[in-house]
């Protein structure tokens, strides 16, 4: 397995910036210099002035043709030759099927089973007859075990989604960009976390040029792989991955991005964010600022919530993606209703008898509840019917009336919890 040999930064070496400067340039040609937009929304909310930092608008939609780039364009006239191939849960694999159509180069590319259909059908738009796309295992891991066993019998070069110098780089070109764009340096940077590369590459440029620039780096809950990297001392493989997040859905933190935060824990603060808010996020980004972000687009943003900001203090959060399925919108908004706490399941026992819908509804149902889903299997022979009953309440303080009501009725009710099992097979 080749990994590169053409780099300006050996694989054993951290990234500087002049490697950052150097990627600027190489992939500038190629790349989009993209918008950093003041949201009015979120610096009402913070007493901030939030701005954008749109990479959803990259012709990959995402930021990950920086480093795919970066990293091929430095390739040997024998490792183009010999191909490449890569793992990714679908941005960095668009941004690798889109070099190998510009710089002519056969590319073999692996998603886990989890990728987007949109993602899986984009990559072939960009990588054309360039690309061969696999599909295999249930996580990015798994993917990449795929992808390095491929590498090793082949022959060809891996091109790594975050933990390689040239990699980094190309992403780190994001902080160059940002500071270019502003007539100060912001009080702080929010970002992403999935491998780390991101992160890891802006952190590197920021602690030269911008010393008092806070960073955030913002993982989703259910794959929290840098806290617990931080908190093991190194890089360590989570046991479960939640992969709803899937473009930071990672269960092992990279190597290098973790020898570059681990040394600046004094200026990055880690946090988690649950997956129910990032899809409130998702939401009013649409609805209000016309972004159409991906789950781990809008990680940045949902951690605004969790930050105590200085007033008109300039914060940046990075957008990082936009390549969201239209298909996934359903379950964005039954996750973020059950994270305000406006969505609730029952299992409501009916007795047998006529007029006792007329009686749940009446006794039961508040004046701005509705029902959302109703699911009833009548058995004859029996004395009980049991439904399924989902209830969008009005405000998430109607819980406590709504469960008092059900106790003074006579029609048997049981609330069905988030996380049990019961929960999730009947949801």
């Amino acid at each position: 397995m080749v990994v590169v040999t053409s780099t300006d930064a050996a694989t054993d070496q951290a990234v500087t910036t002049d490697d950052i400067d150097a990627a600027a340039r190489r992939i500038g040609d190629v790349i989009r210099s993209t918008d950093l937009d003041v949201s009015e929304r979120l610096s009402e909310q913070t007493g901030a002035r939030v701005l954008l930092k749109r990479e959803d608008l990259q012709g990959v939609r995402s930021y990950k043709i920086r480093g795919a780039y970066n990293l091929m364009a430095q390739l040997g006239e024998d490792e183009r030759s010999a191909g490449v191939v890569a793992a990714s849960a679908g941005n960095h694999a668009q941004g690798v099927a889109f070099a190998c159509r510009v710089l002519g180069i056969n590319g073999r590319i692996y998603v886990p089973n989890n990728t987007p259909k949109q993602k899986r059908d984009r990559i072939l738009s960009h990588g054309r007859n360039w690309v061969e796309l696999v599909v295999t295992g249930a996580n990015f891991d798994a993917a990449q075990t795929a992808a390095c066993a491929d590498a090793d019998r082949t022959g060809a070069t891996l091109v790594p989604p975050f933990d390689h110098p040239a990699t980094m780089a190309g992403q780190g070109t994001i902080a160059a960009e940002i500071l270019a764009q502003l007539d100060r340096a912001p009080d702080a940077v929010v970002v992403p976390v999935g491998g780390g590369g991101l992160v890891g590459g802006i952190a590197t440029y920021l602690a030269e040029y911008a010393p008092d620039c806070k960073i955030i780096a913002v993982e989703p809950a259910g794959a929290p792989s840098l806290t617990r990297a931080l908190e093991a001392g190194e890089p360590v493989t989570l046991d479960t991955v939640d992969t709803f997040v899937d473009g930071a859905s990672v269960a092992r933190l990279g190597e290098l991005p973790f020898e570059v935060i681990s040394s600046m824990t004094d200026r990055i603060r880690v946090l988690t964010v649950d997956e129910g808010a990032v899809c409130t996020a998702m939401l009013d980004l649409y609805q209000t600022e016309g972004v159409i972000a991906e789950p781990a687009g809008a990680l940045a943003v949902t951690a605004l919530e969790q930050l105590d900001i200085d007033e008109g203090a300039t914060v940046v959060c990075i957008v990082s993606g936009g390549n969201n399925d239209v298909s996934r919108y359903s379950e964005i908004i039954e996750r973020s209703l059950v994270h305000r706490g406006l969505k609730h399941y029952f299992l409501v026992k009916f007795p047998q008898e006529p007029g006792q819908l007329r009686r749940f509804l009446d006794e039961v149902l508040g004046p701005e509840d509705d029902i959302t889903q109703f699911d009833y299997l009548k058995r004859n022979n029996r004395e009980i019917g049991a439904a399924l009953v989902g209830i969008e309440l009005g405000s998430p303080t109607g819980l406590h009336s709504l469960l008092e009501r059900m106790d003074a009725s006579r029609i048997e009710c049981e609330r069905l919890e988030p996380g049990t099992a019961a929960y999730e097979y009947l949801t």
